[in-house]
């Protein structure tokens, strides 16, 4: 349920409503926005009978929410959200469309610094590699670790990028928070609830990748769950799911970004180099993912992508993530 206050609601009277919310054990999320301010009633089982909050002073409108996830809907918020990085410098969700680049994962300082610099050239604002690498084998490379880190932290020293790499676990999101500027929750954690709780603690922002598996509203809920903890900086990533196909390592489902801009006020990007696996599908996908209007793009690149330790196949060279670029300027995309 939302209840929605008058224009000219005073403090006392936001307050008072906010009190009856607390006295029936429920909790309230104040929503703030252009027009009005709302109260979104949360953790209360069964509908709510409006006439408790019509009486209040203030109170303009009572107006159930019938969506399973709340605070990530447009029933409660809904204005769009933005989420800005260096004092307004890089927006996510602003309108344009924001590069997000690097290499599956930190394998050292000269790799990650040399692509590093690479994709910044290109138009990439934000630097996206692994430090600890969740993988399908115990005796893949499961990254460097805090070392990694460390990589990255001299990565945006010397490039002005900020910062996107995975938390893997709850322990590890501890380490991760302190050197990133987006905490990533992967695909195989959409549903690591205790994890997306311990991220919607943290003072960053937060990228949920989409599971491989995952329905589009079990997707929003594990946004639900990071932001019922209080962090309402939350990035949709769509990343493709596991369908039948063979000509792709998952399909990219671009059906979902209209559904989910018209669900929720989050802002959206898309990983499609996940969704190929496939170098030569990358560039086509992004292209593709741009024209539907997403916030950004999240492309994997390696300088020696047959070196790579991990996703070199899918991964492109700099001057093809540089030809992307050059691609989404001349379809009038703005960067």
């Amino acid at each position: 349920m939302l209840v929605v206050m008058r224009k000219r609601a005073t403090r006392e009277d936001l307050d008072r409503v906010i009190d009856r919310i607390r006295a029936h054990g429920w909790e309230a999320k104040p929503v703030p926005g252009g027009e009005r301010t709302g109260i979104g009633v949360l953790r209360n089982e069964g509908a709510i009978d409006p006439a408790l909050f019509l009486d209040l002073p203030g109170v303009r409108d009572v107006i159930p929410v019938t969506k399973p996830y709340k605070l990530v809907s447009r029933e409660i918020h809904p204005d769009d959200t933005t989420i800005a990085f260096g004092g307004g410098e890089v927006v996510i969700g602003g309108g344009k469309l924001v590069l997000m680049a690097g290499p599956c994962a930190v394998e050292s300082e000269k790799q990650a610094m040399t692509i590093a610099r690479a994709v910044k050239q290109a138009g990439a604002v934000f630097f996206r590699a692994g430090a600890f690498k969740p993988r399908t084998s115990p005796y893949s490379f499961q990254g460097l670790g805090l070392k990694g880190l460390e990589i990255l932290a001299k990565v945006r020293e010397e490039t002005g990028l900020f910062i996107i790499t995975e938390a893997t676990d709850h322990e590890v999101c501890d380490m991760v928070e302190e050197y990133a500027d987006i905490i990533q929750i992967g695909t195989r954690n959409m549903q690591n609830y205790r994890l997306l709780r311990r991220a919607g603690q943290a003072g960053k922002p937060v990228l949920v990748k989409r599971g491989m598996w995952a329905t589009v509203d079990e997707f929003l809920m594990a946004a639900e769950y990071v932001i019922s903890e209080g962090n309402d900086r939350v990035i949709l990533c769509e990343r493709g799911i596991r369908t039948f196909t063979r000509h792709s390592r998952n399909t990219l489902d671009l059906n979902a970004i209209p559904f989910i801009r018209k669900e929720s006020h989050l802002p959206i990007v898309v990983d499609p180099s996940h969704a190929a696996g496939r170098r030569d599908q990358v560039i086509p996908l992004a292209r593709a993912s741009a024209a539907i209007g997403v916030d950004g793009l999240l492309v994997e690149v390696h300088n020696e992508p047959e070196k790579a330790v991990s996703d070199g196949p899918q991964s492109l060279y700099p001057d093809q993530f540089q030809e992307m670029v050059a691609g989404l300027k001349q379809m009038n995309i703005e960067l």
